[in-house]
């Protein structure tokens, strides 16, 4: 029955999108690489006629490709017409035009983080940080930059207090950038509300990044002591301190009737044993799956579907209203 997609069905573009009839060799399409997005060239562009194809109903949206069309799922790749039930490789297509971050690991790092998981906030495309101490702001701002390439600066802020009743001044720091917000509740498994979120691994790669995490965190959520060497980290969140006392082999016990709990960190934690360093993606995953609900079969009596079909190089796949699908063999 073919390969390819019939003339008007969309194929995402670097720029945007275009009918499949318009794609022209030497134009640059997107695909995914794992769990990353990247880009691939058209090298040929293939017709052909054909009386049936399928429409593919998704989670996200309905297309149309050819019933021989190669999807991408879990278990590798499956002619359209057998995707009834499976889950197909998926991307925002709406995200695939936005900047992508190179982060650098390192103190600066796990600064970022701790003062994010501390007293940051993480929205829908920005992450920001709103504090009384102008130190403490002008830190979190040189480590965003240092670690993300980010222009961070410092602006003057009041806020209210319910305590005094009354605005007071403070400082923010506010990067707009969808990724890096992305990023951020990716480290924290998803949900970056302070009560929900996870204790983020990604900074237990050395220990370089993980002295930058505490310190990032004691200045948001915690203090050092004047009588003895070490740090006091506060949260609520008692999953969250409860896994990074394991990190630290430090006793933790939380407190009772909703109040925030207290953990110790002695700077001598090291020397109770290696940081379990582990090796987590400093990049977003792009990639998620979604599920295929239903394959409609549409059959032409008169005029037949004109099947567009390319060669690609250096990957051989590209994406479909961010579904991903693959060149002919």
């Amino acid at each position: 029955m073919g390969y390819g997609l019939p003339s008007k069905q969309t194929v995402n573009v670097v720029g945007g999108r275009l009918q499949a009839r318009s794609v022209q060799v030497g134009g640059r399409l997107w695909t995914l690489d794992g769990e990353r997005t990247v880009q691939t060239t058209v090298v040929e562009v293939v017709t052909a006629k054909v009386r049936d194809v399928v429409d593919v109903v998704t989670e996200q949206v309905t297309f149309t490709v050819a019933a021989d069309q190669m999807l991408g799922t879990p278990d590798g790749w499956v002619h359209a017409r057998d995707a009834e039930g499976t889950v197909l490789a998926w991307t925002h297509a709406r995200k695939l035009c936005r900047e992508r971050l190179t982060i650098k690991p390192g103190y600066e790092f796990g600064y970022m983080i701790g003062a994010n998981c501390s007293d940051g906030t993480v929205g829908k495309n920005y992450v920001s940080l709103v504090v009384n101490d102008e130190a403490f702001a002008s830190r979190y701002a040189a480590c965003v930059t240092a670690a993300t390439r980010l222009p961070a600066r410092l602006e003057s802020v009041t806020r209210p207090s319910g305590y005094l009743r009354r605005d007071v001044p403070g400082f923010r720091v506010r990067v707009v950038s969808s990724y890096l917000a992305d990023l951020m509740r990716q480290y924290v498994g998803g949900d970056a509300h302070h009560m929900r979120q996870r204790f983020p691994r990604v900074v237990l790669r050395d220990e370089e990044t993980f002295e930058g995490f505490l310190d990032g965190y004691v200045d948001g959520d915690g203090f050092r002591p004047k009588t003895w060497r070490g740090r006091l980290l506060v949260s609520a969140n008692v999953a969250f301190l409860s896994e990074l006392a394991l990190v630290v082999g430090a006793r933790f016990t939380p407190r009772t009737g909703g109040r925030a709990s207290h953990l110790v960190v002695a700077d001598s934690w090291s020397s109770r044993g290696a940081l379990p360093s582990e090796q987590h993606s400093l990049q977003l995953r792009e990639m998620t799956w979604t599920q295929v609900h239903e394959v409609r079969r549409r059959t032409t009596e008169n005029k037949p579907f004109t099947l567009y079909s390319y060669r690609l190089d250096p990957y051989p796949s590209f994406l479909i209203n961010g579904h991903l699908a693959r060149q002919a063999w």
